[in-house]
């Protein structure tokens, strides 16, 4: 049998990427609002995302440092306000989902760009969006910086201390998917849908 397995030292960061989106799929996403000390809101989409503990309910994602090895703004935001609220869209935003992927400038409202209403999330400062059917309003615990160079990693571990949860999507036990239409991150341009699903039963 030929091993085919190489360093992980010898692939460059932009090959990595391109392994990991397309072999890891499909990821669930973030789509997160943060607010920088000046109260403007920030929303921006994160596929490097998942639950890390249920009691304590705890979420976590990963932006990564731009290829110049700069900070997004959640980033920057999160060091400023420690709070943000994780939203999970669906099928009927993922339009508006992608439009607040843009690179717009710090003082820019995604929420204004995308046409998304805002609503509070107390006892956080930053809002939700209206529109969304599922949103958890967390405060930050901690982040794991994992390097200072292009595309390096940073864990924000977010614990939730709030919840909204449209009741159209969830009846207190189970969350209809037909309603929420889930969607998952891809590779590249690429999602996925949740509308082919099987199920197996767990061995005793």
């Amino acid at each position: 049998m030929n091993d085919n397995a190489l360093s992980a030292d010898a692939w460059d960061a932009g090959t990595l990427y391109r392994l990991f989106t397309g072999s890891i799929a499909p990821r669930p996403i973030a789509w997160v609002s943060s607010a920088d000390a000046a109260s403007t809101a920030n929303l921006a989409p994160f596929s490097f995302f998942n639950v890390a503990s249920v009691a304590p309910p705890v979420l976590v994602f990963s932006p990564l440092l731009n290829g110049q090895a700069e900070a997004k703004d959640t980033l920057n935001n999160l060091t400023a306000v420690p709070e943000c609220v994780i939203h999970i869209g669906g099928e009927v935003l993922a339009e508006a989902l992608n439009v607040t992927s843009a690179s717009l400038a710090p003082e820019q409202d995604e929420f204004e760009h995308a046409g998304l209403a805002k609503v509070a999330m107390p006892p956080l400062q930053v809002p939700r969006i209206a529109e969304a059917p599922v949103a958890f309003g967390c405060r930050v615990r901690d982040i794991m910086r994992f390097g200072e160079g292009p595309m390096a990693g940073n864990l924000v571990i977010a614990e939730v201390v709030a919840i909204h949860a449209d009741p159209a999507v969830w009846n207190g036990r189970h969350v209809d998917l037909d309603v929420l239409k889930p969607i998952g991150r891809l590779a590249g341009s690429d999602y996925l849908r949740a509308s082919d699903r099987f199920a197996l039963s767990r061995p005793t």
